[in-house]
């Protein structure tokens, strides 16, 4: 049946008859890439063909001649092999030297480079990272007919190979350049591991991961070993380093008993909401949905801590354990407020959602695998992803007043006055 599709623009709307799918551009563009893939391995198979006849002639010497090439090489038989043009492997069949005196083969130093796929680990990683499966990849990577499919044993392999390497560079990196002011700390949920990543923030703003640590839960124990680590690899927090947290206790201890005083607690505002609301009635937690969020907003410390206050008086009434659980980490809430700087930088360090979105992102990447097998496989999914994602990391809003936050830090470490509070740009 003609499709009719219905184009609008400038005011004007044009009906285009389809008379079959190659009308459209998309198709068009995927035709003639594969028809051009088409016609290039061809010809990328004969050079190679060449290739392989010149030096089997550089070492036995001229066809049908017994003068020519290194005395006691000559021409054996054909054989059937395989080689890669970029990273799809082709068959093709070759000829073989031998080396009389000697009774052995004479390997072929152009075949051995041509079974030498370019960059085929790179691809294929970035293929299996991007959803295709390893079962998958032999019906997914044949341009031509004549190509080989690569079984799932060997996509795994390579791909673990890939991996391994970007896991060894996340795990190395060094952080003695990185000017970090703030570290967003947070675990996401790994079958029944949970995976606590840290995102630092640099003085000028900008985003980056600076590692990870696998355990069951976000205890003290770990989570400092965890924060040692960071340290040894140079993280600094002679300056003071503010530290966003969704309130898990552990994860609280650890980052007093490693950084002491130089770390200044930021308790996610969200978490904290959520936590609240889970003790009142479903009848009345879209009223406190918004009434929480709303006494934060206020623009200074005295403002919001005393919306709070007078929130807290009027949660007495409704529910005794929302209070107590209002109460735990209540002056840790209001950091950035007691620092000055919330009107700036509330909106990206009040909530760990900076760190939150990179989880979704990792999810996309992560989540079509369905057995986790290894703590190693773990590792090595989850540094692939990040490291994949920390490019596309965009500085924080509000990063121009990341500075006053280094100055705020400074003076409360050094026991100075604040500086003036600014308002959002």
């Amino acid at each position: 049946m003609k499709k009719v599709v219905r184009i609008a623009g400038a005011g004007k709307v044009k009906d285009i008859g389809l008379r079959g799918l190659v009308d459209y551009p998309e198709v068009e563009r995927v035709n003639t890439t594969v028809a051009l893939i088409q016609a290039l391995i061809p010809l990328g198979l004969q050079a190679a063909g060449e290739a392989l006849a010149a030096e089997v002639t550089r070492l036995a010497g001229p066809k049908h001649r017994r003068t020519g090439g290194i005395p006691g090489y000559v021409r054996w038989c054909h054989q059937q092999g395989s080689i890669y043009l970029a990273d799809q492997k082709l068959p093709i069949t070759y000829q073989r030297v031998r080396d009389l005196p000697r009774n052995q083969e004479v390997p072929l130093e152009s075949y051995q480079q041509l079974q030498t796929p370019r960059a085929a680990d790179a691809g294929l990683f970035r293929k299996i990272r991007l959803g295709l499966s390893c079962r998958n990849y032999r019906a997914c990577a044949e341009a031509v007919p004549e190509a080989f499919g690569l079984s799932p044993s060997t996509v795994s392999r390579r791909f673990i190979r890939s991996s391994a390497k970007q896991l060894q560079r996340l795990q190395e990196r060094r952080l003695e350049g990185y000017d970090l002011v703030a570290l967003v700390l947070d675990g996401k949920t790994c079958a029944q591991d949970e995976l606590v990543i840290a995102l630092g923030i640099t003085v000028t703003g900008e985003q980056g991961l600076r590692g990870f640590v696998q355990t069951a839960t976000e205890n003290e124990t770990v989570c400092a070993a965890f924060l040692r680590e960071l340290v040894e690899r140079g993280l600094k927090t002679e300056h003071g380093l503010l530290c966003v947290i969704d309130g898990a206790k552990g994860l609280r201890k650890a980052l007093q008993t490693v950084f002491g005083p130089q770390a200044f607690v930021q308790r996610c505002q969200w978490h904290k909401r959520e936590n609240v609301l889970e003790y009142l009635p479903k009848s009345q937690r879209a009223t406190w949905r918004w009434k929480l969020p709303a006494a934060y907003e206020r623009p200074s410390y005295p403002e919001a801590r005393a919306a709070l206050l007078r929130l807290r008086q009027e949660l007495r009434l409704v529910n005794e354990s929302a209070v107590k659980s209002l109460d735990e980490g209540f002056e840790e809430t209001l950091t950035l407020h007691r620092l000055g700087v919330f009107g700036a930088l509330g909106i990206s360090l009040k909530t760990t959602n900076c760190l939150e979105s990179i989880h979704a992102l990792v999810g996309q990447r992560t989540d079509k695998v369905t057995r986790w097998r290894t703590s190693d496989q773990k590792h090595r999914w989850l540094a692939a992803a990040l490291l994949d994602i920390e490019p596309r990391l965009r500085r924080i809003k509000g990063f121009r007043a990341v500075p006053l936050l280094r100055q705020a830090l400074l003076a409360e470490l050094q026991g100075q006055a604040r500086p003036t509070k600014i308002q959002a740009a």
